[in-house]
């Protein structure tokens, strides 16, 4: 008798496996909705804004462009940058404000010295469970960069994508400029103008206002099911979600 016969339920190789996919969307479902619904709007966007483009290309009598030409200009990619960078601006600011500033009663803040359960590992070695990172069990440099890793990823991120919007704003900018008689800007010079910090400005307050608004009403607002509201039962003054 073949071994396969003796073990009919052991799986194939190279064969699709429902299991394992059931499995990695189960274990990734919400990165995967959060990523598909950002897919979906930066689409629209860049859809919205290929039809608002054409639209003023045609009022200036100047020629219009493909959808796919459309991608590559700099009123697509400045519209993206500037609104990437107050994201990740925001989250990166929280995440480090999180660390030194609490807020009673709120979800979105660390428990308060006597209201924590436990404490966390300030260095590798013995302290550390096996299962940890690769960082926490190596310590010295690794552990303290790991241990600083999101707020250094979100700050890399942000400026990455505000470069993004000064680069590409400098090129919309120059053209606006020379269509009126004007003449071209240097991304270093588009830094100087107004018009770059409205833009950045009006969406840096408004990302603040939301992150605020989020950790005020945690405090007297539930949502049953979600990890970013304390339990319904619990007090208007337990911070933290636990």
């Amino acid at each position: 008798m073949s071994q396969q016969s003796l073990h009919p339920s052991a799986p194939r190789s190279g064969k699709f496996q429902p299991g394992g996919l059931r499995r990695f969307w189960s274990n990734n479902a919400l990165s995967i909705v959060v990523f598909g619904l950002f897919l979906l709007f930066w689409g629209g966007q860049s859809f919205a804004g290929f039809k608002n483009y054409n639209e003023d290309q045609v009022g200036h009598q100047q020629r219009t462009v493909t959808y796919t030409q459309y991608l590559h200009t700099s009123h697509f990619w400045e519209a993206t940058g500037e609104n990437w960078e107050s994201e990740f601006l925001q989250m990166g600011f929280f995440v480090v404000l999180t660390v030194y500033l609490k807020q009673r009663g709120s979800s979105e803040s660390n428990p308060y010295p006597d209201e924590e359960q436990g404490g966390e590992a300030e260095s590798g070695g013995s302290q550390a469970s096996p299962a940890a990172p690769v960082p926490v069990n190596r310590g010295g440099l690794a552990l303290v960069l790991y241990r600083n890793s999101l707020s250094i990823a979100l700050l890399v991120l942000f400026l990455l994508s505000f470069a993004i919007h000064v680069i590409s704003g400098a090129m919309e900018y120059s053209q606006e400029q020379i269509e009126h008689g004007g003449q071209a800007v240097t991304p270093l010079q588009f830094l100087e103008t107004s018009q770059l910090w409205f833009q950045s400005l009006q969406n840096w307050q408004s990302e603040f206002l939301a992150i605020g608004a989020m950790v005020v009403l945690t405090i007297y607002l539930r949502q049953v099911g979600s990890s970013q509201s304390k339990p319904v039962e619990a007090p208007n003054s337990q911070t933290g979600e636990e």
